[in-house]
């Protein structure tokens, strides 16, 4: 599968070498890893992949991917989907990036082309998750367009819904 492009990110889909790499934290001389990638859920993220891959197959382009900067090629985080589309076309997505490129609105770019793709591929629904004190997260899931729909004691879900013109809707 190619690369997702946006204005200043490459989304990059892990192959599982990639992924076992990123899980192990353990680079080979290919791999351009900005200093502190892979981060904790970068590896989860990774096995999560790495686990779905084992039990259901290649998600396809539904899986894993490595957020790269355009300018020099260096990953600095990670996003992907959670499986792939259940029955509804409904699916579940994840994001992080390394502490020293938070704020820069890498997050909310990656999110919003990971949104982007989803929908032209018949993806109905995305939905998303932060802890309630990540106010960050809350904030990159909100200008990528996705919509707050509710809290329990653990976490903020957030999501976006498209109508068949691909406009999205209100979330239910």
């Amino acid at each position: 599968m190619d690369d997702l492009v946006t204005e200043r990110l490459v989304l990059h889909p892990l192959t599982v070498v990639e992924a076992e790499r990123v899980a192990s934290g353990e680079p080979d001389d290919g791999d351009h890893w900005a200093p502190g990638y892979p981060a904790d859920g970068d590896m989860v993220g990774a096995r999560r992949f790495l686990t779905t891959f084992a039990i259901t197959g290649d998600p396809g382009p539904f899986g894993a991917y490595e957020i790269r900067t355009r300018e020099d090629g260096r990953a600095i985080g990670g996003l992907g989907f959670h499986g792939a589309p259940d029955e509804n076309r409904v699916v579940t997505i994840g994001y992080g990036l390394i502490p020293s490129v938070r704020g820069r609105g890498y997050a909310s770019e990656a999110l919003r082309g990971l949104l982007r793709f989803a929908r032209e591929r018949g993806i109905v629904r995305v939905r998303g998750d932060a802890d309630l004190d990540n106010i960050a997260s809350q904030r990159v899931m909100t200008a990528a367009g996705m919509r707050f729909v509710g809290e329990d004691g653990q976490l903020r879900y957030y999501d976006i819904t498209w109508d068949d013109d691909g406009a999205a809707t209100p979330a239910p």
